[in-house]
């Protein structure tokens, strides 16, 4: 369990909510190398340029993870590259494989490489229909919603054997839960994929779906 004092963040971009799927939750148990950067297609390969550098790693889906159905369906010819944000194991320090087996964020829209935020979050998760955003660092949780200021408030961590994590504040006379499950999400508008599904509780409320992913602060 952890406590986090109460300290307002700037305004993060508001990320996309989710459809709940069937899928299980991924596991690993050693903690794989992170990256992000741009992925694009080379014929029928995967590359991906890490952010800040040069080199191209060829992308292997080694946990079977749907990368390039999840590409094809985001990237239209001639598009944008991807921002991928991805887990595995390196082979070569320079170009080389990059076995992926853990996929955080696929997206067409977004910051990408150049989130000034990432490295000190936790986790950022966000819905729709109404729109929300919770991003959680160490320094506190805020929660966005438009036609509100940004509520910012100190929480209490809690997490589960099965990966589960809990974000919760009982303070200026709110009660609000953030639940994140391991289990693969799908953005209902962007169609961005992430890791995490959430659930946001607002003091008592039906339970609002998004999802979530967790940030540079937290594999």
């Amino acid at each position: 369990m952890r406590i986090a004092p109460l300290l307002a963040l700037g305004l993060l971009p508001v990320v996309a909510g989710c459809q709940w799927l069937s899928s299980k939750p991924e596991e690993s148990d050693a903690i794989p190398t992170r990256l992000q950067g741009e992925l694009r297609r080379a014929g029928e390969m995967l590359l991906m340029v890490p952010c800040g550098e040069q080199r191209n790693l060829l992308l292997i889906d080694a946990a079977q993870l749907g990368l390039e159905e999840s590409a094809a369906h985001l990237q239209s010819p001639g598009a944008q590259p991807l921002f991928a944000d991805l887990g595995g194991d390196l082979d070569g320090d320079a170009d080389g494989l990059f076995a992926v087996t853990r996929l955080y964020r696929l997206q067409a829209e977004g910051p990408g490489c150049a989130n000034p935020a990432f490295k000190r979050l936790i986790v950022r998760a966000g819905g729709h229909e109404p729109e929300w955003l919770v991003s959680v660092s160490a320094r506190g949780m805020v929660l966005e919603r438009p036609g509100s200021a940004p509520l910012a408030l100190p929480y209490v961590e809690e997490s589960l054997p099965d990966g589960s994590l809990s974000f919760s504040s009982e303070a200026n006379d709110q009660r609000i839960e953030l639940w994140l499950a391991p289990t693969r999400c799908v953005d209902s508008m962007s169609g961005a994929r992430s890791h995490l599904q959430a659930r946001l509780t607002l003091n008592g409320e039906a339970p609002l779906a998004g999802c979530g992913a967790l940030g540079g602060a937290r594999n």
